[in-house]
């Protein structure tokens, strides 16, 4: 499995159901039947999954709505992201081709 990139599509995978919960999120699996909890930053990025999108533009946004520092943001973007595709909870599409230097 390649790893994920700011460059990668990613969306919500379709065998899963989501609520809100105030600023949080609830996740059920459907495939496991485990229930995963998000916190506030954690909840929008979710929302955001529901199209699909790069991660880049996920950073972007995520960074025009909250104080946090670029390169932060895209460390743990990636790292949330790399725990939602393990559990199944999200699709990775292709990126697009790089250009050839």
């Amino acid at each position: 499995m390649a790893p994920l990139s700011v460059h990668s599509i990613v969306v919500a995978a379709t065998e899963q159901v989501s609520c809100p919960l105030g600023e949080e999120s609830a996740i059920l699996n459907l495939k496991n039947s485990v229930y995963y909890g998000l916190d506030p930053v954690g909840a929008r990025v979710w929302k955001l999954l529901q199209q699909p999108r790069s991660i880049g533009q996920l950073r972007d946004a995520v960074i025009d709505e909250y104080d946090v520092e670029p390169h932060r943001c895209e460390a743990d973007l990636l790292e949330l992201l790399e725990k939602m595709r393990a559990e199944g909870l999200i699709d990775v599409r292709s990126a697009p081709a790089a250009e050839p230097i």
